[in-house]
């Protein structure tokens, strides 16, 4: 949902609130409480903002992703080929 809908929706939601307690939806206080709203949305959702907060594990450049696929599954092939060892110290905690 965009910030435009997400900003539709809770006026329809406020707006009916103010109806049921009996109260005058103010126009321009909601207006006001939408377009807010909508703008926070709109700035909060692009991938810089999430990953910027270590929401993901970071963005990769479309330009690297042929060389990043690489080194993963290089990893992933590696990683099966070594034997585990049990952990015999117990838990590491850092």
């Amino acid at each position: 949902m965009g910030g435009a809908q997400a900003a539709k929706v809770m006026d329809i939601v406020n707006r009916n609130k103010l109806v049921r307690m009996g109260q005058q939806p103010n126009d321009e206080a909601l207006a006001a409480m939408s377009d807010a709203l909508r703008r926070r949305l709109d700035a909060e959702s692009t991938a810089l903002f999430g990953t910027a907060r270590l929401w993901d594990d970071g963005l990769i450049d479309p330009r690297d992703t042929r060389r990043i696929l690489g080194l993963c599954l290089s990893i992933a092939a590696e990683a099966a080929a070594r034997t585990l060892r049990p952990n015999t110290f117990g838990v590491a905690r850092l």
